[in-house]
């Protein structure tokens, strides 16, 4: 089985068979069936002295009072003022701006779009030859703290660093409104976009722990209802598994200085609220992944959340998508958002960027007639949607975090 790449400038790894790295012939669509790449650098090195730091902070302190959170309302009202306090405390990227969602003016659209609330975050300057399309990030939080704000750290990167703007709806939370409401509203934001003239095949849908999971949400909601898809999805150590059994049975392995699967099993029951968890819409890893668009999946090694994000990649490429599976070694929950200070957080972001970019060139590519395609790997490897790092767990030192955005 071949796998082949997103990117024409990710490095190819030896091939293991000796059949050399490139095969011919157009592949059904013009669209790899599978790709689950695993380069060696540069989410393969140890944690840096900072990272190991910041990990063993956050163990002794934010990670003993996460542990024991009950499904409060009382607690998750003082989790969000904490937070948001907090968020206000972070310095403001002075490469890009921020205004209202609602200063755009509204357009009566076909799709009949609701209100939308949130931010835009937009590069102050886009540079020379500006990506035209945007982003719509879905931030983390468990689906019952965080906002557009306390997610700034990542929007803000990403709108530098791609030139795109950046759409980040406040989506309402749980347990006030629990699922689907966070998803009605995603659908809100993405509709938002295609009625102001951002075509489907320009708009990259991110997201971050429960972001991430309604990101993943969302494409699969796309993809059948016959909305159009957009060209590419990134997660940033998604919460896949609403369950929490996965992430239960990785308890008692991984050294997650602060995300706890007893404290996600709590919190789920307040996001699921009276729906099925057989829902498609909310079991991830029961969906068939048909025509979905390019995805990378980035996940540090020992979270507790990494084996959900290993089964997604390998549910996406079994069901014939191409996917992108980083999994970076000794890094923690959402190690991202501390770009500004961690190298391995910043190269993270690069590493997104690069993904962004080549998703957006990929259309007027599928519109020629395709040749050789780059493969790299093993089918063995890509179909498990195993672990980039070769299976090592790291030295467990990690790094970055939604809750202390």
């Amino acid at each position: 089985m071949d796998k082949h790449l997103i990117a024409d400038d990710v490095p190819e790894p030896p091939d293991e068979s000796g059949s050399g790295g490139a095969s011919d012939g157009a592949l059904p669509g013009g669209l790899a069936r599978q790709a689950i790449h695993q380069q060696a650098v540069p989410y393969d090195g140890g944690p840096s002295p900072l990272s190991r730091a910041i990990s063993g902070t956050l163990r002794l302190t934010l990670g003993p009072i996460v542990h024991h959170v009950p499904g409060h309302s009382l607690i998750i009202r003082t989790a969000r003022t904490t937070v948001d306090i907090a968020s206000r405390l972070v310095r403001a990227d002075p490469r890009v701006r921020v205004r209202l969602a609602d200063d755009l003016p509204r357009e009566p659209g076909r799709h009949g779009t609701g209100r939308v609330l949130g931010e835009w975050v937009e590069p102050r300057d886009p540079g020379d030859e500006p990506l035209d399309g945007a982003i719509l990030y879905l931030h983390g939080g468990g689906y019952v703290v965080c906002s557009p704000r306390t997610h700034r750290p990542i929007t803000a990167r990403l709108a530098a660093d791609t030139g795109l703007p950046v759409l980040v709806p406040r989506y309402r939370l749980a347990p006030e409104h629990p699922f689907p409401a966070a998803l009605e509203d995603a659908l809100d934001a993405y509709r938002l976009l295609l009625d102001h003239g951002v075509p489907a095949d320009r708009v990259v849908i991110a997201g971050d722990s429960a972001g991430g999971h309604l990101a993943a949400s969302l494409t699969g909601e796309l993809c059948r209802t016959g909305l159009p898809r957009p060209a590419g999805v990134v997660l940033f150590s998604p919460w896949v598994d609403l369950t929490c059994e996965l992430s239960t049975r990785e308890q008692r392995l991984a050294r997650d200085p602060y995300i706890s699967a007893s404290t996600a099993r709590r919190v789920a029951r307040l996001v699921v609220g009276t729906a099925d968890l057989q829902d498609p819409r909310l079991a991830l890893l029961a969906c068939r992944w048909t025509d979905t668009p390019p995805v990378l999946i980035q996940v540090g090694s020992r979270e507790v959340l990494r084996p959900e994000a290993e089964a997604l990649a390998g549910a996406i490429s079994e069901g014939g998508g191409d996917c992108l599976l980083q999994v970076w070694n000794g890094q923690m929950h959402v190690f991202q958002m501390l770009n500004r200070v961690l190298p391995e957080a910043d190269a993270a972001m690069s590493e997104t960027a690069r993904f962004v970019r080549s998703v957006l060139a990929a259309p007027a590519a599928r519109g020629r007639t395709p040749g050789k395609s780059r493969t790299a790997g093993r089918g063995r490897t890509a179909a498990r949607g195993r672990r980039a790092n070769g299976g090592r767990g790291g030295d467990g030192g990690q790094s970055g975090a939604e809750a202390v955005a």
